[in-house]
């Protein structure tokens, strides 16, 4: 069985220790997690008065001051009190997201595993399919600004998709920079543009008071009374308000849980807001202004200014959802959903910040697809949200569970408590499914791709399970071995093992096959810690389980690349005698075969011994020595 590295933190990480730290990483999360929510007014009044303006020729100010009241009641409830407020307490040992949420719930043990699991998958399927759409949305619209500038009008439009094509490849090469450095660069530039939304919109907001009228809640329930035919695309368009929302808890393992509220409570909420009033401000002082009624905050002057600064905030936005793409990756993998990956850490100071190259460049490529594929920011909003919608009534039935599971809360409570959140998420998916027929199967099908993917590597490695014996106890093979005691071969023999007490199977089959064990047998496991780095001292742990046979645990900081033959080194004043030219290291090297079926079956089948041939080996990242390598192969059919 092959080794592995176990990443999971004995503890929720501590919070900020000062109040420097505190402020550095509030002032990253701006950058990093509020990018794609502060960028939705960019689009999102435009789209859902557009609805209004087409029916009746022009956008009423009852019908003006409804939609802002929908956008801002949307605000409230969505993310401030079910993600800030309530889900963010919800954490799987410092990490947010829809996987973590279902692992912490699976650790309950109680009923209904099958559809927990399905609907923590289902979840992440659709954050990936929102991960690909965001950054293509957000980045198109900023640069279609560009078309509000009176000196290039008519002439910019055949540049758009190139502009939008060359800045989104660039934010996608930074990546290997992490997500603290990116949040760093990007984090002032953000706070300037919240900055800018709250003042362009607070000015507008004084020249026509009578906007404040949509803080109540009413005023939204009256407009979709009075056009119930429209009630749908307005709710799909007004819920573009809130998407960011499940990227916010998804990214929470890289900033934590206080940093993150803070910065919405304080900055991003208060801004959002005023922006959104001022949008609809302008609208009841000029309705032509709803064309483009973000630019026409500005003054001609600072229009293109402004374009430069929305594209910044929009590449801001794209890394949001690249930064939660990452965690989820990296879940899915410690949860044996999607094979090992090579998950490279940025930063000494947050082990959740992380760099997956794969999910990096596959990104990019779907991305830059939607982007040459639908051409315009008006074409992706018809695709946009209904991916989003759905993680977040996952993450909400999820939550259902945890609040009767962990809280001990009886489930009519729960489900009474989430009630509100649910029944509002039913109404945004409800309007998004006419989304359906004019480009949102598109974020459906990536969702599905995902599902199918993690279903598939699940499933194989049950079946590997089944056709070969898997680990057994140390005890039980002692027994064995001390009945009938094999010959013993000069050397040390190093045998992977994923967790201390467990003898893996390469051992079984080198016994099996050869009929001889090492004078000394080592069974080694590598954990990686929650800190940076790690002294020599807390390298080795050794215990001897009995003659010729010691168990020895390396630990290694999540910023060091484990070295094994270094770590073994060490382990010598322990007591276990190494010498690299005396000692060889035993891995299991399965070939998988497919079996002949038809239909989903055998794409599945084809489709794992795909992943499982390409899937990260421990000797590629433990720095063994390659020519002190020994492959135990066995042929499995899945």
């Amino acid at each position: 069985m092959a080794a592995a590295v176990d990443t999971t933190p004995d503890h929720a990480p501590a919070g900020p220790t000062s109040l420097r730290t505190f402020l550095v990483l509030a002032l990253a999360s701006a950058g990093v997690v509020y990018g794609d929510i502060g960028t939705s007014p960019l689009y999102a009044f435009k789209e859902s008065v557009a609805h209004l303006r087409d029916a009746h020729g022009v956008a009423a100010t009852d019908d003006v001051i409804g939609v802002v009241s929908l956008m801002f009641w949307a605000l409230m409830a969505i993310v401030t009190l079910k993600y800030v407020l309530i889900l963010s307490r919800f954490d799987n040992r410092g990490e947010g997201g829809v996987l973590s949420l279902m692992a912490l719930v699976q650790r309950t043990r109680g009923p209904g595993g099958a559809l927990i699991l399905g609907a923590g998958m289902l979840g992440a399927g659709l954050f990936f399919g929102d991960a690909m759409l965001t950054p293509a949305i957000s980045v198109l619209s900023a640069v279609e600004g560009l078309k509000t500038v009176e000196a290039l009008n008519g002439r910019i439009d055949p540049f758009i998709v190139p502009i939008a094509l060359a800045v989104l490849i660039g934010l996608f090469a930074a990546q290997r920079r992490g997500t603290g450095a990116v949040g760093r660069l990007f984090g002032p530039v953000c706070v300037v543009w919240f900055a800018t939304l709250a003042i362009l919109g607070g000015a507008a907001v004084l020249r026509a008071p009578q906007v404040l009228a949509a803080l109540n809640p009413l005023e939204g329930v009256a407009l979709l009374s009075r056009n119930p035919a429209l009630a749908p695309a307005v709710l799909g368009s007004v819920f573009l308000t809130v998407t960011g929302a499940e990227a916010l808890y998804a990214d929470m393992g890289h900033f934590g849980r206080r940093p993150i509220q803070w910065t919405w409570l304080g900055l991003v909420f208060p801004c959002l807001t005023l922006n959104y009033l001022g949008q609809g401000a302008n609208a009841l002082i000029d309705p032509q202004t709803a064309d483009s009624p973000f630019f026409l905050l500005a003054p001609d002057w600072l229009q293109l200014p402004l374009v430069g600064l929305a594209t910044a905030a929009t590449v801001i936005a794209s890394q949001a959802v690249i930064s939660g793409a990452f965690s989820l990756a990296q879940q899915a993998t410690q949860l044996g959903l999607l094979p090992r990956m090579r998950l490279q850490p940025t930063s000494e100071a947050h082990a959740g910040q992380i760099y997956v190259p794969q999910v990096n460049w596959i990104l990019m490529a779907g991305v830059s697809a939607l982007v040459v594929g639908f051409g315009s920011s008006g074409a992706l909003a018809s695709a946009y949200g209904i991916s989003v919608v759905g993680a977040m009534i996952t993450s909400s039935a999820l939550a259902v569970v945890a609040i009767h599971r962990l809280r001990s809360r009886p489930m009519w409570q729960a489900a009474a408590m989430f009630a509100p959140f649910l029944a509002l998420e039913g109404a945004f998916l409800a309007a998004n499914l006419l989304k359906v027929a004019h480009g949102g199967s598109v974020p459906l099908g990536i969702a599905a791709a995902g599902v199918l993917l993690m279903w598939t590597w699940r499933r194989g490695r049950a079946a590997v399970a089944r056709a070969e014996p898997g680990d057994l106890p140390v005890a039980e093979v002692l027994a064995m071995l001390s009945a009938r005691p094999p010959m013993r071969a000069k050397g040390t023999a190093v045998y992977l093992t994923p967790e201390p007490g467990r003898v893996p199977a390469s051992l079984l089959h080198n016994l099996k096959h050869n009929q001889v064990l090492h004078e000394q047998v080592v069974l080694l496991s590598v954990i990686v810690a929650r800190k940076p780095r790690l002294a020599d001292a807390e390298r080795v742990a050794v215990e001897a389980l009995a003659p010729g046979f010691v168990s020895v645990v390396l630990s290694f900081g999540f910023m060091e690349t484990p070295n094994v033959a270094a770590g073994l080194t060490l382990a010598r004043a322990r007591g276990v005698r190494f010498d690299i030219m005396r000692t060889s290291f035993f891995v299991s090297r399965r070939t998988y075969m497919a079996r002949r079926r038809r239909g989903l079956a055998a794409l599945q089948d084809l489709l794992f011994v795909f992943l499982a041939r390409n899937a990260l080996r421990p000797a590629d990242f433990f720095q063994i020595p390659p020519s002190r390598v020994v492959e135990l192969g066995a042929q499995v059919t899945v």
